[in-house]
């Protein structure tokens, strides 16, 4: 497999010129290109049934250099260190994009967490915890949740964490439930994040919520929030979908009852996760979700995973403009295609960010003692996110770029000048600008 063929080779494809515009050092073209640290362990798990199964799980920290590195935890039957890395790789520039004092990390284990017992999920989680507990900590790298964890997931590992460091130390891990000091605000935080990005862009581009159209691939719980804060901010919502397939109604869809039908088997169940599916909608036109990506909209929301959109659907894709919750969901070759069809792409490490925002407030509130109401939290993120992804904006109009570029430059531009700021190959050869 070459360089270009992996998940990390993908996202680092589009750096080349990035790279040339700020002048960066070769020391951090170099620092870049590799994490700092990547850890791969086994999980051995005791089974309901008395057997013994072992998972292969993974740690990594890109990079460290503007503070603790920051990330989030999935579980998923297709999570590989590549995929790992990537994700780590991504959020050390979203941090920096949103000018968060944290570097970037993730974490997996290749699972598929539907096929365990809640006692069994337990077990796993705790187990991760202890195979990783000497490298993460409040100030060295902070996990949090991602695809297939959740708040309960988060409180599982802290308490572990604790127990093996005997003493309370809530700030290790963020996303936790508000009992073990998580924060208001936290659980819909990517999606209203997002929303906030959507908001601003349609803004400067003279559109109303009213008279978009949106289409949401991926019904997890940022699209989910997304998707019924949109809904109450005006916008249609068209279509809707999870693994299992899409459901379309030009009238517009209601999120919330959706998402109730959705999960009210949950609790019957006894299970962490859902087992139903937006398929048994009824009332709805059913598709596939290849065909809810070609959906004539003017926003297509990519909330599931990474590289929905690629060489091979690109030219299918017939929306205005593309929202990114998801991580990485448009390839490098994709989306120059869609730049030179004047399609808009608000990048993920942009419009994603609001879960890391609230979430380094959680970390903020669990070092201080103070906690903030909803409303403070909430404000405080809209302040953060209307700021920095102003200055994306502008960025990019100025430089006549795409709005991935200028993402890219505003967040590579400050740990440029972060590692700059350490020394260099250019200020120990004399040249200190």
């Amino acid at each position: 497999m070459t360089d270009m063929e992996t998940t990390l080779g993908d996202a680092q494809s589009r750096l080349k010129t990035i790279y040339d515009d700020l002048d960066a050092d070769e020391d951090v073209r170099q620092r870049l290109a590799q994490p700092r640290l990547s850890i791969r362990v086994s999980i051995p798990v005791r089974m309901d049934d008395g057997s013994l199964r072992v998972f292969q799980g993974w740690r990594v920290q890109y990079d460290d250099t503007r503070g603790p590195t920051k990330g989030g935890i999935r579980f998923h039957s297709d999570v590989d260190e590549d995929d790992v890395t990537a994700l780590s790789f991504w959020m050390a520039i979203k941090c920096s994009v949103l000018g968060l004092p944290f570097g970037g990390a993730k974490g997996g284990v290749c699972v598929d967490p539907k096929q365990l017992s809640r006692l069994e999920l337990e077990r796993l989680s705790r187990g991760y915890i202890r195979a990783i507990h000497d490298i993460i900590g409040p100030d060295r790298d902070i996990p949090a949740p991602d695809v297939n964890t959740n708040p309960t997931v988060m409180g599982w590992m802290t308490d572990e964490y604790d127990q093996i460091a005997r003493r309370q130390v809530p700030a290790v891990i963020t996303g936790k439930p508000l009992g073990l000091g998580g924060s208001e605000g936290r659980v819909a935080a990517t999606g209203r994040g997002a929303l906030q990005v959507l908001n601003l862009w349609a803004e400067r581009q003279g559109k109303t919520p009213q008279d978009m159209t949106v289409a949401v691939q991926g019904f997890g719980n940022a699209a989910y929030h997304f998707a019924r804060l949109a809904r109450q901010d005006g916008y249609r919502i068209v279509a809707l979908s999870d693994s299992k397939g899409a459901i379309l109604s030009r009238d517009g869809l209601d999120p919330d009852p959706i998402h109730e039908h959705k999960h009210a088997t949950r609790e019957l169940k006894g299970m962490v996760y859902c087992e139903s599916s937006l398929c048994e909608e009824s009332d709805v036109e059913h598709m596939s979700n290849e065909d809810l990506l070609a959906l004539d909209v003017d926003v297509l929301v990519l909330a599931a995973m990474e590289n929905q959109i690629d060489e091979n659907n690109v030219d299918r894709v017939r929306a205005d403009s593309l929202l990114e919750i998801a991580n990485g969901p448009v390839t490098s070759a994709a989306d120059a295609r869609l730049e030179e069809r004047g399609v808009t792409v608000l990048p993920d490490v942009l419009a994603n960010a609001g879960g890391v925002v609230v979430s380094y407030f959680e970390w903020v509130q669990n070092r201080t003692g103070d906690y903030w109401s909803a409303d403070e939290v909430e404000a405080r993120l809209v302040e953060r996110m209307d700021r920095e992804a102003t200055h994306c904006f502008d960025l990019a109009e100025d430089k006549r770029v795409s709005l991935r570029t200028a993402a890219y430059r505003q967040g590579l531009g400050r740990i440029a000048e972060a590692m700059a700021q350490r020394g260099t190959y250019r200020y120990f050869n004399g040249d200190a600008g």
